[in-house]
């Protein structure tokens, strides 16, 4: 089978990449980033989370942030919105499309939020209503569907189940997450296959950890059965919580450096990416975790 000609990189950083870092990062350096981001020429990022700051201290800037981003025309900026509070400062803060997360492990559900999958996504009627009555785009995030740090082995009926009940809250794109980052190729083959019987290939996108070092390979799997949509965070913004030590979200920059290897195109300008990288990894005092950001930036420094 051909590979898509064309993905859509819907960069995380901002959001998912930054949420779990211990050191407070200030509004400014957050809008500096996404203002970055929006010049490289991403069309969909995800720049805030409207969760309460007592689970998520990092996030609670994220009204500020929104306020005073430069909006492009034509760019979707994200929020995560976890209840019907949530969404309402989602939609005050312009947001253009919300993000609901449900999980497929039933373990990793009841260990993190004490309630089954369908009461979980039950919580989100509210929720996709209001998206769909405002206009906003709806997208739905499942995590563990590659494997569970409480269950070992998810099944595909089980990640089946929830993108069916994700298309019937009126989902525009659903992301299948491999949280923990234990996936590999044909095991991602068979997911996203079994996904697409029951929603539109074309709107499920794949969101890799690369825990084990396998990120890459997975989405090169995934292209190789039709997925063109893929998430990833500048610098490889964002670690495991559920592996110590470990890498989480696939660098931006490795994903495009890939895509641009096999003529794909993205409209996205990798050099400014690493730029965006290295200003993000010098204000957290480390290292960007991308292999490919960081040998380009070394090229252009030597």
């Amino acid at each position: 089978m051909s590979l898509p000609t064309h993905v859509k990189i819907v960069e995380v950083g901002p959001r998912d990449g930054l949420q779990n870092e211990q050191q407070t990062i200030p509004a400014a350096i957050k809008i500096a980033l996404v203002d970055m981001l929006t010049g490289a020429g991403f069309s969909n990022i995800e720049a805030a989370s409207f969760v309460s700051p007592k689970w998520v201290p990092q996030m609670a800037t994220s009204t500020e942030v929104m306020a005073q981003i430069a909006r492009r025309d034509g760019v979707l900026y994200s929020a995560l919105t976890p209840n019907m509070q949530g969404f309402e400062a989602a939609l005050l803060a312009r947001a253009d499309e919300v993000v609901i997360f449900g999980s497929a492990s039933e373990a990793f559900s009841q260990k993190n939020i004490n309630c089954s999958i369908a009461e979980s996504l039950e919580r989100f009627r509210p929720v996709a209503a209001a998206a769909k009555l405002n206009g906003l785009r709806l997208r739905g995030s499942i995590s563990c569907t590659l494997g569970c740090p409480y269950q070992g082995e998810v099944a595909l009926d089980s990640v089946a189940d929830v993108v069916s009940r994700m298309r019937e809250l009126g989902c525009d794109e659903i992301d299948i997450a491999d949280t923990i980052g234990v996936g590999t190729p044909h095991r991602v083959q068979a997911v996203m296959q079994r996904a697409a019987q029951e929603f539109p290939l074309a709107q499920l996108s794949g969101h890799f950890h690369d825990t084990y070092g396998q990120a890459l390979a997975n989405i090169y799997a995934s292209l190789e059965v039709g997925i063109a949509i893929f998430h990833a965070s500048v610098a490889g913004l964002g670690g495991c919580p559920y592996a110590k030590g470990a890498t989480g979200n696939i660098a931006t920059e490795d994903v495009l450096y890939l895509m641009q290897g096999l003529g794909i195109t993205t409209g996205i300008d990798l050099h400014a990416v690493v730029d965006a990288g290295q200003f993000i990894s010098q204000h957290l005092g480390r290292k960007a975790v991308s292999r490919a950001g960081n040998a380009i930036a070394a090229a252009r420094a030597g």
